[in-house]
This record gives C-alpha cells, sequence and structure tokens, in this order.
C-alpha cells in the first residue's frame, strides 16, 4: 500500500480547526446566527460573512468609522461612542443612536461595494451591485429584530461600540516613551513658538517669499447669520443634537464659511488640486480642478453637540529642502475647521495637515482657553488670536510655500484669483479608476499608499503609525507626546470655555490684518 503524505491525514484536521478558528473569531450574537434554525436568519448572517470575506480578499474595507464585533450592520465613529452610555436613558435616544450606527453602517458598506473589483461582486451576487446594496438593507433589519428587538437598548452593544485610540502602547514601551517623550516635547515646543512668530511677523507686515494666489469659494449662495441659527435650533431638538441637511443646505452652509485660501507660490507643489488615481501605486493631485473638500464634524460642550465644517484642500506634495528632509513626501494637505456656535457664529477654528500634524487653534474672544492639566503634553496650541467674525465676513487662510505650514488668518473682504469647487470629502474614499472600477484614495489602514515621510524612523517611540504619511479622517492622531485626536468628540470642551453671545460685545475686525 502506497504511504500517504503527512499532510493527507492532517489536512482535513487542520481545516476543521481553521474553520473553528474563524467561527471563535466572530463575536456573539452573530457567531450564533450563523447556525440559527432561522433559515432567513441564517442566511443573512451568512451573506454578511461573505460580504466580509469578499470585501477583506480585494483590500477595499474602510475604517471612516469602524466596525462592531458581532453587529455586521452597525459602525460607530468617536462622536456615536460618546452615547454609548447615554442611549440607554430613554427611548428617543437610543433610536437616534442606533440609526447613526446603522448609516454610518451603509455609508461604509456602499463604499466598500463601488470599490469591490466587478469579479467579486458579480460572485456575490450576478444583479449587480445595487442587488447587493438591497440585500444589505434586507439582513441589516432581519439580524436587528433578533439582536435589539424593538429598537430595545443593548449593554453588549454599548460596551463595544467604542473607538479605540490611534497609538500603540506597544511601541511607546518599546520606545520607551516615558523617557523619550521628553525630547520630542521639546520639539513640539520649538515648532509652536517658530509657528507664532512667523504669524505674528505677517500681522506686522512681512513680505511673501513667494507670489500669493488667492483661492475663493465658487460661487453658492451662504445663509445669514439668522438662518443659520435656526438650522442649529432644529438640529438642538435631535436627541444627538445632529443636523438632517438637505444637499442644497449643506452646500449653503459649506459656502457661508469657506474661507478664501491664500498660498505663497513658487510652484506646483503649491497648487491646490482633485486626487486621482492615474494607474499607478501613488494618486495624482489635477491641479486643473482647485476643489475643497468638505465634512461635517460635531463636538461636545456641556452635553450640546456643536456643529463643525471641515475644508480640506490638497497639494501634489510636499518638497524636499534638502537631501535629508523627513518631512518632504508625495501629497500634502491643509484641513481648515470652524466650530459654530448655537447661534451661528463662528467663535474657534482649528487646522491639521492631513497626516494629522501640526495642530494649531485659533480662538476668538467668546473662547477662554483651560490650562493643560499637565506641562508635558500637547494640549491646545493657539497659534493666534481672532476677534469675532462678523456676518458676511470670511477668513483669509494663508499658507506658506512648500511645507503649506499656516502664515497667518485674518477675516477681511478680498477677492480672489482662482475660483475652487467644493467636493464632498466622502468622495475620497471612492475614485474612479483609469481602466473602470473605483478606488479609495485611502488604504484599509486609513493611510493614503505612497505618502509614507522619512520621519516614521525617527517618531515611532510615540506610537504613531507611519508619522506623517497622509491618513484619512477619523484615524488621525494629532499629538506625538500625550494621546489626542482631531475627531475627538471631547476636544473642545476639555481645552476650552465657551461664551454665549451676549457675554461679550461684538467688535470690529481690529488690526487683525494681512500683509
Amino acid at each position: 500500500m502506497k504511504k500517504q503524505p503527512a499532510f493527507a491525514k492532517i489536512g482535513p484536521l487542520l481545516l476543521v480547526l481553521a474553520s473553528l478558528a474563524g467561527c471563535a473569531a466572530i463575536q456573539a450574537p452573530h457567531r450564533e446566527h450563523l447556525e440559527a434554525g432561522d433559515s432567513a436568519l441564517r442566511e443573512c448572517a451568512h451573506w454578511f460573512r461573505a460580504l466580509d470575506r469578499a470585501i477583506a480578499a480585494a483590500g477595499v474595507a474602510d475604517i471612516g468609522a469602524r466596525r462592531i464585533d458581532g453587529f455586521p450592520y452597525l459602525r460607530v465613529d468617536r462622536f456615536s461612542a460618546s452615547f454609548r452610555q447615554q442611549a440607554g436613558d430613554d427611548a428617543a435616544t437610543n433610536a437616534a443612536w442606533l440609526q447613526r450606527l446603522r448609516e454610518l453602517d451603509v455609508i461604509g458598506r456602499r463604499i466598500e461595494i463601488d470599490n469591490l473589483p466587478d469579479p467579486a461582486v458579480r460572485a456575490l451576487d450576478d444583479a449587480g451591485r445595487d442587488a447587493l446594496l438591497t440585500r444589505l438593507q434586507e439582513c441589516a433589519m432581519q439580524l436587528a429584530r433578533v439582536d435589539l428587538p424593538a429598537g430595545e437598548y443593548s449593554e453588549v452593544l454599548a460596551r463595544r461600540a467604542r473607538v479605540d485610540d490611534d497609538y500603540s502602547s506597544l511601541k511607546r514601551a518599546l520606545g520607551l516613551y516615558e523617557l523619550t517623550r521628553l525630547p520630542f516635547h521639546a520639539g513640539v515646543e520649538n515648532w509652536q513658538e517658530r509657528a507664532a512668530a512667523e504669524i505674528e511677523a505677517v500681522r506686522r507686515g512681512k513680505a511673501p517669499v513667494a507670489d500669493l494666489l488667492r483661492y475663493r469659494p465658487a460661487d453658492v449662495d451662504g445663509y445669514t447669520r439668522a438662518e443659520v441659527r435656526d438650522l442649529l435650533a432644529r438640529a438642538a431638538r435631535h436627541p444627538l443634537g445632529i443636523a438632517q441637511l438637505s444637499r442644497e443646505q449643506r452646500s449653503r452652509l459649506f459656502a457661508t464659511y469657506a474661507p478664501v485660501f491664500e498660498i505663497e507660490t513658487a510652484g506646483d507643489f503649491d497648487r491646490i488640486g482633485q486626487p486621482y488615481w492615474n494607474g499607478g501605486p501613488v494618486p495624482g493631485i489635477d491641479l486643473a480642478r482647485p476643489t475643497v473638500y468638505t465634512r461635517i464634524d460635531y463636538t461636545r460642550v456641556d452635553n450640546r453637540s456643536l456643529l463643525q465644517l471641515v475644508y480640506v484642500a490638497w497639494f501634489p506634495e510636499r518638497p524636499a529642502a534638502h537631501w535629508l528632509d523627513l518631512l518632504a513626501g508625495r501629497l500634502d494637505g491643509l484641513a481648515w475647521r470652524v466650530t459654530l456656535a448655537p447661534d451661528g457664529e463662528p467663535v474657534l477654528f482649528d487646522s491639521i495637515h492631513p497626516c494629522g500634524c501640526y495642530h494649531m487653534f485659533f480662538t476668538t474672544p467668546r473662547v477662554e482657553p483651560i490650562a493643560a492639566p499637565a506641562a508635558s503634553i500637547e494640549w491646545a496650541f493657539t497659534a493666534a488670536s481672532l476677534p469675532r467674525i462678523a456676518a458676511g465676513q470670511r477668513l483669509v487662510v494663508s499658507l506658506q510655500s512648500r511645507t503649506h505650514y499656516l502664515r497667518n488668518a485674518w477675516p477681511a473682504e478680498v477677492d480672489g484669483d482662482v475660483d475652487y469647487l467644493f467636493a464632498d470629502y466622502d468622495d475620497l474614499r471612492s475614485l474612479p479608476l483609469p481602466d473602470g472600477g473605483a478606488r479609495s484614495l485611502f488604504g484599509e489602514d486609513g493611510l493614503v499608499p505612497g505618502t509614507a515621510r522619512g520621519e516614521r524612523f525617527l517618531f515611532w517611540p510615540m506610537g504613531i503609525r507611519s508619522a506623517g504619511a497622509m491618513r484619512q479622517a477619523g484615524s488621525q492622531a494629532t499629538a506625538f507626546v500625550g494621546r489626542r485626536h482631531f475627531d475627538d468628540p471631547d476636544l473642545v470642551e476639555k481645552r476650552f470655555r465657551l461664551r454665549a453671545a451676549d457675554q461679550y460685545p461684538a467688535t470690529g475686525a481690529g488690526d487683525q490684518t494681512g500683509d
């Protein structure tokens, strides 16, 4: 008799063990649904599992909102996670919270399905992507009816509906963080001092190093301050404080507070454009279409949700200043955020680069800083103050050449040289490919491929994955020393006190000027 190879004897056992391990990795209640007696429930559980496997195999998973173990039809972001205990207080809050988690999953699933290759779509359903989306809705309802009967509050769901921070404790331990953070903190303070000094110098008349090019928002009708106040008042009646806005309302709201971007322009690397895939491993930037991507955020202050408007501009690169420039690399950008008070007045501004780096705040007289709990962490770098922004005024946001650091921000009535278009930030999560199909600007880890910086080899002890690389909203750690994210729901409340409108008289533009 021919002797069987050893693998032939143990192969089936390994397959069984692998199958059991796969099931063990799936959390309840989804795990139980895979073996449910109810055939419709069981089929839906297996369908979700097949969809997840196809998404993983194609490498198109999206982390704009994070999946929740055991609930494949729900996702959570940091703002939503902040309500996970409060959702148990009353039925209306719980229903709104569940709806928010469901909407986040629908957005994420639609993007992932759009980015799936055609063969993977056909393997799931010959009828195509629309059929997958329909099946998604049907199966989500089927599972939710069992997991959350009548929309009941679930302590299991509340416990899991959280977003881990974007820091590696292991890297910090291996990098002797408690020691190495001291020189890193000194370096951060040095940059902050230089940034504040540059802004002060520009306000005193320092000349630009290159020609200034101003990008103004395309001509879209905005709102009056009273109209914004009414929109926010309606949002306040929502259990989570979320504004229910139509596409037109979003467009008008973003147009109302859109900044003018003024950029020292020494080359194409200082021009803003539209990211696209050209068939290569790194996305390009179409400079013929200056575009600013918009996204709505929320922050919570005194148990009230404040609406935030985020404007993101992209550059082709940060060019190297010298051969050992660890900060240089493909793609660069700026995210500018406007926090609105309930009366519609912009009261706080902050900005980062898409890497999460260079976080700075611009305060107004309606904001009072709160001291840091410790001197050795990155807390809230206030680069400069601004006067109260009058209705109808725009902020001019001025950037330096090459580094794209902020050089100034001030309210003014100025014209522009080039109109920029508005686009939804979610468009970046599914960009067309030249030969058909679609691909996200961001990888499964949230990083933009090909944008790694040399600084990652130096900064890893701070625990941030690929420090300096461009990354997706929702995965932007903004402090090397301490733990802080651009989308932390308590970011503002911990660091600033907001005054009511009648606690500070309106003022003019004062002496905040540009060049």
